[in-house]
């Protein structure tokens, strides 16, 4: 199934995207939010949309498309997960997974714009494959359970600063990856029975030309290792999104300039959808 959320900011409504149709989750659940990506709120919108009983959303193809998931309490980040692109980025690749974490309010829709901070030069791309949990994942056994814990997959763009990453971070990433409307995701959530997450293609493109073509089968870690493994640390809760890290092609590479106000930025996922950003500046906002 593939979930979004229509309307505008703060006022979107849950829906099921089809083939034929949009239609209205109100009747069945509040939001696609945490307590509603268990199994059995899944079941009941699929029993739903099967029984017919769904109301279409008029006009649904003229609102706008919000983040498909309601603010989540946790986004956590994957570093370094393709080694290409830590070889870019002038590391070797990591024996584990690293872990940081981006800021709840940075959730925006897949086609919102979104501005370069303040006192920013060097504002940069990053499609991602996102992991959306459905069921708390704590001390996992194994990396064979994690599965059974996630909801479904996401279109993502993890927006990075790196000045501010790199620079002055003091020694942590999140000042560089929270700025408003550095986590874009969407256009849609597709449920994890749909989706084979280790061989799906990833791109990115800067005013029309290619700058990330990868697949996810060149992790490091794959998907359900990072869920099993950020079990065994932290408590993962229903509605959390993991941002499983970058393939190579990004402006942290020098091969191709940072953003600038004006330009679009496009990510796809194969089967999950592609976004369209483009870029203004908060040194306009008051």
């Amino acid at each position: 199934m593939k979930l979004a959320r229509l309307g505008e900011v703060g006022q979107e409504i849950p829906v099921l995207v089809t083939d034929e149709a949009t239609f209205d989750l109100r009747p069945v659940v509040g939001d696609i939010s945490g307590e509603h990506l268990s199994p059995a709120s899944l079941q009941t919108i699929a029993q739903a949309a099967a029984a017919g009983t769904l109301p279409q959303v008029p006009g649904a193809g003229d609102l706008r498309v919000g983040s498909p998931i309601a603010r989540p309490s946790s986004i956590l980040c994957i570093g370094q997960n393709y080694a290409a692109h830590a070889a870019e980025s002038g590391a070797e690749p990591p024996d584990v997974p690293i872990l940081f974490f981006k800021a709840a309010n940075t959730l925006t829709g897949p086609f919102d714009g979104v501005d370069i901070p303040r006192r920013s030069t060097k504002t940069d791309w990053e499609v991602e494959l996102g992991v959306v949990i459905g069921t708390r994942a704590l001390y996992l056994d194994s990396p064979e359970q994690a599965r059974s814990h996630i909801a479904g997959f996401v279109t993502a763009d993890d927006l990075s600063e790196r000045d501010f990453q790199l620079t002055v971070s003091g020694g942590q990433w999140s000042k560089g990856k929270s700025a408003p409307g550095f986590s874009p995701l969407g256009p849609y959530l597709v449920t994890a029975d749909e989706v084979d997450p280790n061989n799906l293609r990833l791109r990115s493109w800067v005013n029309g030309e290619v700058r990330q073509d990868s697949t996810t089968a060149d992790m490091i870690f794959d998907v359900d290792y990072i869920v099993w493994h950020l079990s065994q640390y932290l408590a993962l809760d229903p509605g959390d999104v993991i941002l499983t890290g970058t393939p190579q092609g990004v402006a942290l590479s020098g091969r191709f300039p940072y953003l600038s106000a004006g330009d679009v930025v496009e990510v796809e996922i194969e089967g999950l959808g592609r976004q369209r950003t483009v870029m203004g500046s908060a040194e306009a906002v008051s």
